[in-house]
Protein backbone atom coordinates (compact mmCIF):
# COMPACT_ATOMS: atom_id res chain seq x y z
CA UNK A 1 0.00 0.00 0.00
CA UNK A 2 1.32 3.43 -0.95
CA UNK A 3 1.28 6.65 1.04
CA UNK A 4 0.34 9.75 -0.93
CA UNK A 5 -0.31 13.34 0.02
CA UNK A 6 -3.47 15.16 -1.07
CA UNK A 7 -3.42 18.87 -0.19
CA UNK A 8 -1.18 18.22 2.81
CA UNK A 9 -3.01 15.09 4.03
CA UNK A 10 -1.10 11.80 3.86
CA UNK A 11 -3.20 8.86 2.71
CA UNK A 12 -2.60 5.90 5.03
CA UNK A 13 -4.48 2.80 6.24
CA UNK A 14 -7.50 3.71 8.36
CA UNK A 15 -8.56 2.27 11.68
CA UNK A 16 -12.34 1.79 12.06
CA UNK A 17 -12.82 4.64 14.54
CA UNK A 18 -11.04 7.10 12.23
CA UNK A 19 -13.69 6.60 9.54
CA UNK A 20 -16.66 6.95 11.90
CA UNK A 21 -17.41 10.54 10.87
CA UNK A 22 -17.65 9.61 7.20
CA UNK A 23 -19.79 6.57 7.97
CA UNK A 24 -22.22 8.59 10.09
CA UNK A 25 -22.52 11.28 7.44
CA UNK A 26 -23.12 8.64 4.78
CA UNK A 27 -26.11 7.32 6.72
CA UNK A 28 -27.60 10.61 7.95
CA UNK A 29 -26.48 13.41 5.64
CA UNK A 30 -26.61 15.62 8.74
CA UNK A 31 -24.36 18.67 8.54
CA UNK A 32 -23.31 17.98 12.14
CA UNK A 33 -21.79 14.68 10.96
CA UNK A 34 -20.03 16.17 7.94
CA UNK A 35 -16.52 14.63 7.72
CA UNK A 36 -13.39 16.73 7.85
CA UNK A 37 -11.00 16.85 4.91
CA UNK A 38 -8.62 14.53 6.80
CA UNK A 39 -11.34 11.96 7.49
CA UNK A 40 -12.47 12.01 3.89
CA UNK A 41 -8.99 11.50 2.47
CA UNK A 42 -7.95 8.98 5.13
CA UNK A 43 -10.90 6.68 4.54
CA UNK A 44 -11.31 6.95 0.77
CA UNK A 45 -7.91 8.10 -0.51
CA UNK A 46 -6.36 4.74 -1.25
CA UNK A 47 -9.49 3.40 -2.96
CA UNK A 48 -9.96 6.53 -5.05
CA UNK A 49 -6.32 6.55 -6.15
CA UNK A 50 -6.45 2.86 -7.06
CA UNK A 51 -9.52 3.37 -9.24
CA UNK A 52 -7.96 6.43 -10.87
CA UNK A 53 -4.79 4.47 -11.63
CA UNK A 54 -6.72 1.57 -13.17
CA UNK A 55 -8.49 4.04 -15.43
CA UNK A 56 -5.51 6.27 -16.31
CA UNK A 57 -2.67 3.77 -16.31
CA UNK A 58 -0.11 6.17 -14.84
CA UNK A 59 0.64 7.71 -11.46
CA UNK A 60 0.76 11.35 -12.56
CA UNK A 61 -2.76 11.43 -13.98
CA UNK A 62 -4.08 9.25 -11.15
CA UNK A 63 -2.76 11.69 -8.56
CA UNK A 64 -4.25 14.66 -10.42
CA UNK A 65 -7.65 12.97 -10.66
CA UNK A 66 -7.51 11.87 -7.02
CA UNK A 67 -6.82 15.42 -5.88
CA UNK A 68 -9.51 16.95 -8.09
CA UNK A 69 -12.03 14.30 -7.00
CA UNK A 70 -11.56 15.11 -3.33
CA UNK A 71 -11.80 18.84 -3.99
CA UNK A 72 -15.12 18.32 -5.79
CA UNK A 73 -16.44 15.99 -3.10
CA UNK A 74 -15.48 18.30 -0.25
CA UNK A 75 -17.02 21.34 -1.94
CA UNK A 76 -20.26 19.42 -2.57
CA UNK A 77 -20.76 17.76 0.82
CA UNK A 78 -23.58 20.15 1.72
CA UNK A 79 -25.56 18.85 -1.28
CA UNK A 80 -24.87 15.16 -0.66
CA UNK A 81 -27.80 12.73 -0.45
CA UNK A 82 -27.10 10.03 2.16
CA UNK A 83 -26.59 6.37 1.33
CA UNK A 84 -24.69 6.61 -1.97
CA UNK A 85 -21.26 7.88 -0.92
CA UNK A 86 -19.15 5.17 -2.61
CA UNK A 87 -21.15 5.38 -5.81
CA UNK A 88 -20.90 9.16 -5.73
CA UNK A 89 -17.12 9.03 -5.49
CA UNK A 90 -16.89 6.36 -8.20
CA UNK A 91 -18.95 8.59 -10.48
CA UNK A 92 -16.80 11.66 -9.86
CA UNK A 93 -13.53 9.79 -10.48
CA UNK A 94 -14.86 8.07 -13.60
CA UNK A 95 -16.25 11.29 -15.06
CA UNK A 96 -12.95 13.08 -14.43
CA UNK A 97 -11.13 10.30 -16.29
CA UNK A 98 -13.56 10.32 -19.23
CA UNK A 99 -13.38 14.12 -19.47
CA UNK A 100 -9.59 13.95 -19.49
CA UNK A 101 -9.57 11.22 -22.15
CA UNK A 102 -11.98 13.11 -24.41
CA UNK A 103 -10.06 16.35 -24.02
CA UNK A 104 -6.77 14.68 -24.92
CA UNK A 105 -8.36 12.86 -27.84
CA UNK A 106 -9.57 16.14 -29.32
CA UNK A 107 -6.17 17.76 -28.87
CA UNK A 108 -4.36 14.78 -30.39
CA UNK A 109 -6.50 14.54 -33.51
CA UNK A 110 -6.54 18.30 -34.03
CA UNK A 111 -2.74 18.49 -34.03
CA UNK A 112 -1.87 15.37 -36.06
CA UNK A 113 -1.64 15.69 -39.87
CA UNK A 114 -4.15 13.61 -41.84
CA UNK A 115 -1.51 11.17 -43.11
CA UNK A 116 0.18 10.69 -39.73
CA UNK A 117 0.56 7.10 -38.57
CA UNK A 118 -0.15 6.06 -35.03
CA UNK A 119 2.93 4.65 -33.35
CA UNK A 120 2.08 2.65 -30.21
CA UNK A 121 4.19 3.52 -27.20
CA UNK A 122 6.51 0.73 -26.12
CA UNK A 123 8.34 2.26 -23.17
CA UNK A 124 6.44 2.09 -19.89
CA UNK A 125 7.32 4.03 -16.77
CA UNK A 126 7.87 2.26 -13.44
CA UNK A 127 4.60 3.76 -12.22
CA UNK A 128 2.72 2.13 -15.09
CA UNK A 129 4.38 -1.22 -14.53
CA UNK A 130 3.85 -1.27 -10.77
CA UNK A 131 0.69 0.47 -9.67
CA UNK A 132 0.81 -1.56 -6.49
CA UNK A 133 2.20 -4.86 -5.28
CA UNK A 134 -0.75 -7.02 -6.29
CA UNK A 135 -1.99 -5.87 -9.71
CA UNK A 136 -0.67 -7.62 -12.83
CA UNK A 137 1.22 -5.11 -15.01
CA UNK A 138 0.27 -7.09 -18.13
CA UNK A 139 -3.40 -6.63 -17.28
CA UNK A 140 -2.87 -2.91 -16.67
CA UNK A 141 -1.12 -2.59 -20.03
CA UNK A 142 -4.04 -4.36 -21.72
CA UNK A 143 -6.53 -2.07 -19.98
CA UNK A 144 -4.57 0.95 -21.17
CA UNK A 145 -5.23 -0.12 -24.78
CA UNK A 146 -9.01 -0.14 -24.43
CA UNK A 147 -11.11 2.86 -25.39
CA UNK A 148 -11.94 5.05 -22.36
CA UNK A 149 -15.61 4.00 -22.38
CA UNK A 150 -14.83 0.27 -22.50
CA UNK A 151 -12.04 0.65 -19.94
CA UNK A 152 -14.30 2.44 -17.48
CA UNK A 153 -17.03 -0.19 -17.84
CA UNK A 154 -14.65 -3.13 -17.37
CA UNK A 155 -12.78 -1.55 -14.45
CA UNK A 156 -15.98 -0.69 -12.60
CA UNK A 157 -17.56 -4.10 -13.23
CA UNK A 158 -14.68 -6.54 -13.03
CA UNK A 159 -12.10 -4.81 -10.84
CA UNK A 160 -14.28 -2.68 -8.57
CA UNK A 161 -16.85 -5.54 -8.61
CA UNK A 162 -19.86 -3.28 -9.04
CA UNK A 163 -23.22 -4.48 -10.33
CA UNK A 164 -24.47 -3.54 -13.79
CA UNK A 165 -26.99 -1.24 -12.12
CA UNK A 166 -24.23 0.56 -10.20
CA UNK A 167 -22.09 0.85 -13.33
CA UNK A 168 -25.05 2.32 -15.20
CA UNK A 169 -25.64 4.93 -12.50
CA UNK A 170 -21.98 5.91 -12.43
CA UNK A 171 -21.65 6.18 -16.22
CA UNK A 172 -25.10 7.69 -16.67
CA UNK A 173 -26.13 5.21 -19.37
CA UNK A 174 -28.95 2.71 -19.86
CA UNK A 175 -28.66 -0.96 -18.93
CA UNK A 176 -28.38 -2.07 -22.56
CA UNK A 177 -25.43 0.26 -23.05
CA UNK A 178 -23.80 -1.00 -19.84
CA UNK A 179 -24.08 -4.61 -20.98
CA UNK A 180 -22.78 -3.78 -24.44
CA UNK A 181 -19.76 -1.85 -23.15
CA UNK A 182 -18.85 -4.52 -20.62
CA UNK A 183 -19.27 -7.33 -23.17
CA UNK A 184 -17.27 -5.56 -25.87
CA UNK A 185 -14.72 -4.29 -23.36
CA UNK A 186 -14.11 -7.80 -22.04
CA UNK A 187 -13.73 -9.13 -25.59
CA UNK A 188 -11.23 -6.40 -26.43
CA UNK A 189 -9.36 -6.97 -23.17
CA UNK A 190 -9.24 -10.72 -23.80
CA UNK A 191 -7.81 -10.09 -27.29
CA UNK A 192 -5.15 -7.76 -25.84
CA UNK A 193 -4.15 -10.32 -23.22
CA UNK A 194 -4.03 -13.17 -25.73
CA UNK A 195 -1.86 -11.03 -28.00
CA UNK A 196 0.46 -10.57 -25.01
CA UNK A 197 0.67 -14.35 -24.60
CA UNK A 198 -1.75 -14.69 -21.69
CA UNK A 199 -3.96 -17.77 -22.14
CA UNK A 200 -7.45 -18.19 -20.69
CA UNK A 201 -7.62 -14.43 -20.41
CA UNK A 202 -10.38 -12.69 -18.50
CA UNK A 203 -13.06 -15.35 -18.67
CA UNK A 204 -15.50 -13.76 -16.26
CA UNK A 205 -19.08 -14.52 -17.26
CA UNK A 206 -21.66 -11.80 -17.79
Amino acid sequence: MYSRTVHGTTIAPVAPDESAGTARFDSTGDAADMPTWSQLVAQHGDRVYRLAFRLCGNAHDAEDITQEAFIRVFRSLDRYKPGTFEGWMHRIVTNLFLDMARRRSRIRFETLPEDAERVPGRERSPEQVLADETFDPVLQAALDNLTPEFRAAVVLSDIEDLSYEEVGRILGVKMGTVRSRIHRGRAALRAELEAAGVTGAHQRSS
